[in-house]
C-alpha cells in the first residue's frame, strides 16, 4: 500500500508545499485541499502534467472541501496531514493578530482530520504555530506525539542563511539551531552555531550575532513587508516538506519542531520548539542537548509566554 499525504489549503504555502512533496517521489498520493471550488483540482491537474518533465510518478488529487467537512472523504487513510490553512499576515501584522480567524479554521480542519485520516501524523503550519499546534491537537484528540509544529526548522534555515551570508561562506558550512517559540520569544542557540567547526562565537562579534538573532527572530514579517501582499512560502514549505518526509520514511532525523515538552529542560506541559526525532509516528522523543544557562532561561520564558496563550486556544 503506497504513502498517501495530505495538504490542507491550496494557497502559496500549500500548493508549494505540494510540489515538493510530490517531487520527492516518495508518496504515491499528494491530496491537495481548499474550500476554493476547482482551484485543488486545477492546481493538482497542472502539477501531474510536470510529472514526464520531472520524472515523478506521485499523483497529485485537489478537492475541494465544504464547511461542514463536504469533500474531506479525500483525506481518507492519510499517513501524514500538513495543515497550512488560514490567513497569512499582512504588513504590520504579527502572528498573535492570527489567533482568533485562524483558530476556528484549524478546529474545523483538525475535526475533519481525526473523521477521516484517524492514524495520520499531523503538521501544523498555520501561524501562530505553537498556539494552533496545540489547538489541533485538542480538536483531534490524537496522542501528543502524533502533532507537532513546523517553526525550528525554518527559523533555523533563516539564521544559517544570514549566517552564511554574513561570513560570505557556504550555507553547507554552516550549522546552526533555533528553539522556543515562532515568534517573539525564539530562541536562537548560538552555543550551538558553528561554521566548517569553529563556534561562530571566535568568528563574529558578540553585538553582531545578536544583530543576526533578531534579524531571525523577524525573518517572516522582513518576508511580509517586502512581499506587501501574503507571506513567505518558499522556504517554510521546503521545511514542512523535509518533516512529513522524515515521517513517512520513519527516518529518526533530529529536527527543531514545534513537540509536546514533558520534563525535558525542566519545561512540562506545552507545546515548544525543541529538537525532536521524527519518525512514523510522529514525535519519536524530546532530544534534550547541551544549552547554556542563557538560553535555557530564554527557552523557559517562551514556554511560559507560550503556556498562557496556549491555554486560552482551548476555548476559540
Amino acid at each position: 500500500m503506497g504513502k498517501k499525504v495530505t495538504v490542507v489549503g491550496a494557497g502559496f504555502y500549500g500548493s508549494t508545499t505540494a510540489q515538493r512533496l510530490a517531487e520527492y517521489d516518495v508518496f504515491e498520493t499528494v491530496v491537495l485541499t481548499d474550500i476554493i471550488d476547482g482551484k485543488p483540482a486545477g492546481l493538482a491537474l497542472d502539477l501531474n502534467q510536470s510529472r514526464p518533465i520531472e520524472g515523478f510518478e506521485t499523483k497529485v488529487v485537489g478537492a475541494t472541501t465544504g464547511p461542514n467537512g463536504e469533500g474531506y472523504e479525500a483525506i481518507e487513510g492519510s499517513d501524514v496531514v500538513v495543515v497550512t490553512a488560514g490567513l497569512p499576515r499582512k504588513p504590520g501584522m504579527s502572528r498573535m493578530d492570527l489567533l482568533e480567524v485562524n483558530a476556528k479554521i484549524v478546529r474545523q480542519v483538525a475535526e475533519n482530520i481525526a473523521k477521516y485520516a484517524p492514524n495520520a501524523v499531523v503538521i501544523v503550519v498555520s501561524n501562530p504555530v505553537d498556539e494552533m499546534t496545540a489547538l489541533a491537537q485538542l480538536a483531534t484528540q490524537f496522542p501528543k506525539n502524533r502533532v507537532f509544529g513546523q517553526a525550528g526548522v525554518l527559523d533555523t534555515a533563516r539564521f544559517t542563511n544570514s549566517i552564511a551570508e554574513t561570513l560570505a561562506v557556504p550555507v553547507k558550512s554552516v550549522k546552526a539551531l533555533t528553539l522556543g517559540s515562532h515568534g517573539d520569544t525564539m530562541v536562537p542557540v548560538p552555543s550551538r552555531c558553528t561554521v566548517d567547526g569553529k563556534p561562530l562565537s571566535d568568528l563574529l562579534p558578540a553585538d553582531k550575532i545578536e544583530e543576526l538573532v533578531v534579524r531571525t527572530r523577524n525573518g517572516g514579517a522582513e518576508v511580509v513587508a517586502l512581499l506587501k501582499t501574503g507571506s513567505a512560502y518558499y522556504a517554510p514549505s521546503a521545511a514542512a516538506a523535509r518533516m512529513a518526509k522524515a515521517v513517512v520514511e520513519d527516518a529518526g532525523t533530529v529536527m527543531p519542531v514545534c513537540a509536546w515538552v514533558d520534563g525535558e529542560y525542566g519545561i512540562s506541559g506545552v507545546y515548544l520548539g525543541v529538537e525532536a526525532e521524527i519518525g512514523a509516528q510522529g514525535i519519536k522523543r524530546v532530544v534534550e542537548d547541551k544549552l547554556t544557562d542563557a538560553e535555557i532561561a530564554g527557552l523557559k520564558e517562551a514556554a511560559e509566554a507560550v503556556r498562557a496563550k496556549q491555554a486560552d486556544v482551548a476555548d476559540l
